[in-house]
């Protein structure tokens, strides 16, 4: 049976660890993604892995088109393709959060801290669930683009590696939070959140 937000205030099987305003939030992401773990090692080497897979089509293709052309299929890369993906990469996120059974299901955005986010309103999410929602778009994104720039041709492969790039940067806070889980990976912790109030909870199992 899933856990309801009051089985977390029973204190006597949950202890509140966090509650975080969701304007606070991208200090809490900062702070995860500079803790040293094999997660962190592992996002980090992938950005620069695909950067590096990005500059050498860049290089490859130079000499072969016009520099109007490259500098149009670098827009498409690093701007719009990018922006295009925002709702993609929340819609993304959705899905998993109904096959989990949540309901409330809220999208929303912080201008001010550059953040896009889905929630799901006080619906009661466990570790395992959580890595299974942040990590659909990561996944599911990533093998589209790479199948993408395997087979198309010429300056695709040059504007879509670098929408890999981009869009693999834009997924730093489901990192951070996956890595909150696991620096904390020896704790049973819950977490939900009340997207009326903008703010998240995280209770730790006794």
């Amino acid at each position: 049976m899933s856990l309801k937000v009051e089985d977390l205030e029973d204190q006597t099987n949950y202890r509140l660890i966090h509650a975080i305003p969701y304007n606070e939030l991208v200090n809490f992401v900062i702070d995860y993604l500079r803790r040293k773990t094999g997660l962190m090692v592992f996002f980090w080497a992938l950005n620069i892995f695909f950067l590096l897979v990005a500059l050498s089509f860049r290089v490859h293709i130079s000499g072969y088109f016009a520099l109007k052309s490259i500098f149009l299929h670098s827009i498409l890369g690093l701007v719009v393709f990018p922006l295009l993906c925002i709702p993609v990469h929340e819609l993304l996120h959705v899905i998993p959060f109904l096959m989990i059974g949540a309901r409330r299901i809220r999208i929303g955005m912080d201008l001010r801290q550059y953040i896009f986010y889905v929630t799901a309103h006080r619906h009661v999410i466990s570790p395992r669930e959580f890595r299974f929602v942040a990590l659909v778009p990561f996944s599911l994104i990533s093998i589209a683009l790479i199948t993408m720039i395997i087979l198309l041709p010429g300056l695709w492969k040059w504007s879509l590696s670098l929408l890999l790039f981009v869009h693999t940067t834009m997924c730093a806070g489901d990192f951070a939070m996956l890595n909150f889980y696991h620096v904390n990976k020896t704790r049973k912790i819950y977490s939900w959140d009340d997207a009326d109030d903008k703010k998240a909870y995280f209770y730790e199992e006794l």
